[in-house]
């Protein structure tokens, strides 16, 4: 008795399942979902991309003012500043 009352409840789940996946409500909240998330994850690549470009300027940066080539510091600082 037992199993076949499990029997027909994960029947009644699966109907239900497969009705809320090919329904239209189901597939613009998933399309939603994902575009999103696309425009999250672009955000963070430009994120990501600036943070390199600003590591790349500290590295730029850190030998010619331990050498203290200031010439070189006010060059890197320069170039620098016109890229942004």
């Amino acid at each position: 008795m037992a199993s076949a009352r499990a029997a027909k409840t994960k029947d009644l789940a699966r109907r239900v399942r497969d009705r809320v996946r090919t329904s239209s409500v189901f597939d613009r909240s998933l399309r939603g979902r994902v575009l999103r998330l696309e425009r999250e994850l672009e955000a963070d690549r430009q994120l990501h991309r600036k943070i390199a470009e600003l590591s790349d300027v500290v590295a730029e940066l850190l030998i010619p003012i331990q050498d203290r080539d200031e010439e070189r510091v006010t060059e890197v600082l320069s170039q620098y500043r016109k890229s942004i």
